[in-house]
């Protein structure tokens, strides 16, 4: 189901955004984040009044910060708050439903302590319709088994497995804990496809890189 019925011309030229590292947000995923930062709630407060829209983005480590904050990957994702509430000691529990990426266009100036962004939305047009993922469920299926095992994840498999295609491929994208590189990574692939590709190899590679390693041939 494509995430976003917008034209490029219609997404915002500059944007709210949140840098935050390990929090991976596609399009057609969904977010939930607990805002308790005086300066993100702000973000939150300005979002809600202007579109419910801002911006997700890593911080790069791999660069040096620079006057505004931390160095960021050259790509986000934009997303739009989808559900809100608000805590008895003032934290903001919101969804974000991503809705197309973005590439960084330049750094906008600050607003009530949050960083603005220029968006380009262009290279991600086809985001607003991004076909089916085609790929090889079993195999992804398998490849999950072992990785979930090594880092002693526990998971309700059969939601996994009634999960359609893309819904899979952009739901495990975002919660498996994939180093932050690893995340733009999945980000940044062309297409539902390519994602899968990529998931793919991540979780293979993972399988036995974590604690309790399971040797090949032991997935449980």
């Amino acid at each position: 189901m494509p995430a976003f019925a917008g034209r490029v011309e219609q997404m915002p030229e500059e944007l709210p955004v949140f840098p935050l590292a390990g929090a991976l947000l596609l399009p057609g995923g969904k977010l939930p984040l607990n805002i308790f930062e005086p300066r993100y709630l702000a973000l939150v407060e300005d979002a809600l009044a202007a579109g419910r829209l801002f911006g997700m983005v890593q911080p790069d480590g791999a660069r040096p910060a620079g006057p505004q904050g931390p160095a960021v990957y050259p790509v986000g994702c934009l997303g739009r708050i989808v559900s809100f509430a608000e805590t008895d000691d003032g934290r903001y529990l919101i969804t974000l439903l991503g809705l197309s990426r973005f590439a960084i266009a330049g750094e906008a100036e600050m607003r009530r302590g949050y960083r603005r962004f220029r968006a380009d939305f262009a290279p991600f047009a086809g985001d607003a319709a991004p076909g089916e993922a085609v790929f090889d469920r079993a195999v992804l299926l398998a490849a999950l088994r072992p990785y979930f095992a090594a880092r002693r994840i526990e998971v309700n498999w059969d939601v996994i497995t009634r999960m359609p295609d893309g819904e899979l491929v952009i739901t495990l994208s975002m919660v498996c804990p994939f180093e932050s590189a690893e995340k733009q990574a999945l980000l940044e692939s062309p297409g539902p496809s390519e994602r899968a590709v990529a998931l793919l190899a991540l979780l293979r590679m993972g399988a036995y890189g974590g604690a309790g390693e399971v040797p090949p041939g032991r997935a449980s």
